[in-house]
């Protein structure tokens, strides 16, 4: 166990700094100036930048050096917790991310408990009902659920919650479960139908497996075969899926927050690409990065305990 989960624990450093550094590549390699994108949106629409201007900005920001030197600078900063300063605002990136993080969690906090309830649901619906017709029904509402973009979902939901019955707020910025409460529906949606098509899968799968004919023939009710025996086998793959879940809460809080006018890391980041401010945005993607990491490793860790077989360390040949 203690080499397994040093292994996992390199993974997830590996994985950070890999992203990290691939976002300073890709953002390298893009067209265009952040100096020059700074300069035009203070200086007004259409206006000529200083060329004098811009070099001074540009040295002051370190963007006149070798890109390996500024690759390592990065770097470098970035182990000791200094993610730099923003382009745009000047204010230091930790603090622009330590700002608005605390929103995106308040949904996507709410969002994770919900979207595991709806996989439940619809998981226990398809394989529970004696009825093949509602057992069919039930598990084909994921793949309807993970089809309906979540756009629509949230407009649709504002609309008919907020707007037409007043049950509750369609935009704001608080953390109160009334405020969060629809933007963590948004999320948890389509992620707990991925999330049910995959237990579904396995329970289906545990239920025609020889045990669950010895269970039967010693009597086992549906509810003590469902979820005594089947529901525990069949959870380690969803199980595993919650990692890369955790990942897609952080993606989809970009389009959540901008349809429910919500502050958060979702917009930090939209603004962000849309000036150019390569800091920012290399914060953002080591943040999600670091978030879906260490999501991955508290499930690799969490999964031996529900199958002690996935934590055997398999020699290697030679």
């Amino acid at each position: 166990m203690p080499r397994y989960a040093l292994r996992r624990t390199g993974r997830v450093l590996f994985v950070v700094w890999a992203s990290y550094t691939l976002t300073f590549v890709v953002l390298f390699l893009l067209p265009g100036d952040p100096v020059q994108t700074m300069l035009s949106g203070a200086s007004g629409s259409g206006s000529a930048v200083d060329p004098e201007q811009a070099a001074g900005l540009r040295h002051q920001l370190g963007l006149d050096r070798p890109v390996a030197e500024q690759y390592v600078s990065l770097l470098t900063h970035a182990l000791r917790g200094d993610l730099g300063v923003s382009i745009r605002s000047g204010a230091p990136v930790t603090t622009t991310l330590t700002d608005a993080l605390p929103d995106t969690l308040a949904v996507a906090g709410l969002a994770l408990p919900l979207s595991v309830l709806v996989a439940l649901l619809l998981a226990v619906g398809g394989a529970w009902p004696r009825s093949a017709a509602l057992r069919r029904a039930a598990t084909a509402l994921p793949s309807l659920g993970t089809a309906v973009p979540s756009f629509w979902l949230g407009l649709l939901l504002m609309q008919w919650v907020s707007f037409r019955w007043g049950l509750l707020p369609a935009t704001g910025g608080g953390r109160s479960p009334a405020e969060t409460l629809l933007p963590a529906l948004t999320l948890a949606v389509p992620v707990g139908c991925v999330l049910a098509q995959i237990l579904g899968r396995g329970l289906r799968y545990a239920l025609a497996q020889p045990y669950a004919d010895v269970a039967r023939a010693r009597g086992a009710g549906r509810a003590r075969l469902l979820f005594g025996h089947a529901l525990r086998t069949a959870s380690v793959p969803a199980v595993a899926m919650l990692g890369v879940v955790c990942g897609q809460l952080l993606a989809g809080a970009v389009l959540v927050e901008t349809v429910f006018a919500r502050d958060g890391v979702g917009r930090v980041a939209v603004d962000a690409v849309t000036h150019q401010d390569l800091p920012v945005v290399q914060g953002v993607v080591a943040l999600a990065a670091a978030v879906t990491a260490l999501a991955n490793l508290a499930v690799d860790l969490a999964i031996p305990l529900l199958d002690p077989r996935t934590a055997t360390e398999v020699p290697h040949a030679g």
